[in-house]
């Protein structure tokens, strides 16, 4: 059996992170839905940066929409971005239906400016939610102080979300509660629980990047080879052993009655950064039912390859993965800082990327104009 596809029989979903028009129009995300059993995709504004900047993929469809009239480029922006979310999610669309609604997603990330800022941010999820109009969207608003509560308020008006940027067990906790509350808001409003989904999403690969360059100023050289690479599946671990006693208990089971669903772990950035560390880890240790691994392309063709599917071992070695956070404490490195650090790094490279992003489209447009400049506040 192709080895991508051993993951399902594991209980574990393979999402793709990556999009870029040609991967719909030539039938590949397709090929790869059947022959590998992709179940969703993810996307971000670097991938989105990439695909415009480095292909010409999008030149004719800018070109015609240029055609009808000078745009600026945030609508230049949504106008290329939307019309691929749209088309992936109905190439995903017959996934959805199969499952029953658990898997067949495109995510669409908020702005990044807006991370600071709850109300602004419910009140642009809810503008793509609409714009888009697929059931099958997921919005990503990451794990923020002021996002935790559009989590909630997104939840509560039926809008499917996926919670980005998660690197700490104690936010997860908040963000599980933020997306139980709003299931409880949206069911006291009279929702159908069954349609909504949401996904938190742990970038796994970010914590040992980080944790393993405060490991090499570690004088003890001994621990900081026994932890190195190990802190962000350890963290993982830890934060599946969570999952699996927060969806529980009398709160959780009056939301079942109702139809709602758990909010899946979504296993993030799990191509590996550090070449010293097998291509394949963070996908062969991070399998567990019920989670979602969300990879990039190569990663996905090194496990194709050569990796290895064996069932529930995000749920072995537990205690071991606690005594390594543990340890990490100990030896002076505090694990709280550090995801905070990442999550304020992550946003910035977010808005990086859009940044750049809107720095290629004024170029595009400013060619397209014959040397225009483009309009102020755009």
């Amino acid at each position: 059996m192709n080895k991508l596809k051993q993951l399902e029989t594991c209980g574990q979903s393979l999402w793709l992170d990556y999009l870029r028009r040609s991967l719909i129009e030539n039938g590949e995300l397709l090929t790869l839905i059947e022959r590998d059993g992709v179940k969703g995709v993810t996307s971000n504004p670097f991938i989105f940066e990439k695909a415009i900047d480095e292909t010409d993929e999008y030149t004719n469809a800018l070109e015609m929409f240029q055609a009808e009239s000078d745009h600026g480029l945030s609508t230049i922006y949504e106008h290329l971005v939307i019309a691929d979310i749209r088309a992936a999610a109905d190439v995903l669309g017959p996934v959805y239906d199969k499952t029953q609604r658990r898997d067949g997603y495109i995510s669409l990330e908020c702005p990044p400016y807006l991370t600071d800022d709850t109300e602004a941010t419910v009140a642009e999820a809810l503008r793509l939610w609409a714009a888009v109009a697929r059931p099958n969207l997921m919005i990503e608003v990451p794990a923020t102080p002021a996002g935790i509560p559009a989590i909630r308020q997104l939840t509560g008006r039926g809008v499917n979300v996926n919670i980005t940027l998660l690197f700490s067990v104690n936010v997860y906790d908040q963000v599980v509660n933020a997306y139980i509350s709003g299931l409880e808001d949206f069911a006291r409003s009279g929702g159908n629980l069954s349609k909504v989904a949401s996904v938190a999403s742990i970038f796994v690969s970010r914590i040992d990047t980080a944790i393993d360059k405060q490991l090499d100023r570690l004088s003890d050289k001994r621990a900081a080879s026994l932890l190195r690479g190990k802190i962000g599946i350890a963290s993982a671990k830890v934060a599946y052993d969570r999952y699996k006693v927060l969806f529980t208990g009398p709160r959780w089971q009056d939301l079942v009655a109702s139809g709602a669903k758990t909010q899946r772990l979504l296993w993030a950035s799990t191509g590996v950064k550090n070449p010293d560390y097998k291509d394949t880890m963070y996908v062969e240790a991070l399998i567990g039912r019920d989670t979602i691994n969300t990879i990039p392309p190569a990663t996905m063709d090194a496990f194709r390859d050569h990796g290895e599917a064996k069932p529930d071992l995000i749920e072995q070695e537990v205690p071991d993965a606690r005594a390594m956070l543990a340890a990490l404490e100990q030896h002076g490195i505090s694990l709280n800082e550090v995801t905070t650090q990442l999550v304020v790094d992550g946003v910035q490279q977010f808005a990086d990327a859009f940044d750049k992003l809107f720095g290629v489209l004024a170029r595009r447009r400013h060619a397209l104009l014959g040397g225009d400049h483009t309009r102020p506040g755009d």
